[in-house]
């Protein structure tokens, strides 16, 4: 594959994946799911099962974005260095895995709004809907942590391949050490809040710009695999 290619489906990929993701979580599970009240979300999901399941596949839509995106980037980067960007490709692979098992419990909440005329208990609906609901976050930010090393790793390639401007192999590396504390933190404390990757996570966004409109123009390398 080209370099310009290569770009192209990065670039694409990553501006679908944006918009697809930013759709079904902000126009869908945000407006559905009330984390305080469980009657209400159930009662939001029934009246809207068509909207959740639009949501879904936004969701499957970004599953499917990361696998191209993870495809062409190792196929841009190669060239500067093939083990490292083999290795960057299964961080965002792993990543793409668990979002697909965190996916399977909205699926599962389908399940459980279908059985809700048969079941007599209505409280222990709501306890499995919710459960499932903060599975699904949980299993998403497990996988965040496998994200964070993707993005470092992207930033350092990007970093020593000497592409224009190098300062967005920095980002990309702020990003990815962003979402290393913050969902590390979680993982080791509960009670741990803070969240760097609301200001420090835009590299890739810098970086999906970067592809579209400067990443196409660079030509290929003749020198293969520079460190």
């Amino acid at each position: 594959m080209s370099l310009k290619k290569a770009s192209l489906f990065a670039g694409i990929g990553l501006l679908i994946m944006t918009i697809s993701w930013l759709l079904s979580d902000y126009l869908v599970f945000q407006k559905l799911i009330e984390p305080e009240n469980e009657a209400q979300t159930i009662s939001n999901i029934q009246s809207n099962e068509l909207l959740f399941r639009a949501g879904i596949f936004g969701l499957f839509i970004v599953l499917l974005c990361d696998l191209i995106v993870a495809w062409a980037l190792y196929f841009y980067f190669k060239s500067i260095s093939q083990s490292i960007s083999l290795l960057v490709a299964w961080f965002r692979l792993v990543y793409t895995v668990i979002l697909g098992i965190a996916l399977l419990n909205y699926t599962d909440i389908l399940h459980l709004i279908g059985q809700a005329d048969y079941l007599s208990d209505l409280n222990e609906l709501a306890t499995e809907v919710m459960l499932s609901i903060d599975s699904f976050q949980n299993d998403w930010n497990f996988g965040l942590i496998f994200f964070g090393f993707h993005l470092a790793l992207l930033g350092y390639l990007f970093w020593k391949s000497k592409y224009k401007p190098r300062i967005i192999g920095l980002l990309l590396m702020l990003a990815g050490l962003s979402y290393l504390i913050d969902y590390l933190g979680k993982i080791l404390s509960p009670d741990f809040e803070v969240t760097f990757s609301l200001f420090l996570g835009w590299g890739e966004l810098v970086f999906m710009i970067w592809l579209l409109i400067k990443g196409v123009k660079i030509p290929k390398h003749s020198d293969e695999n520079i460190i």
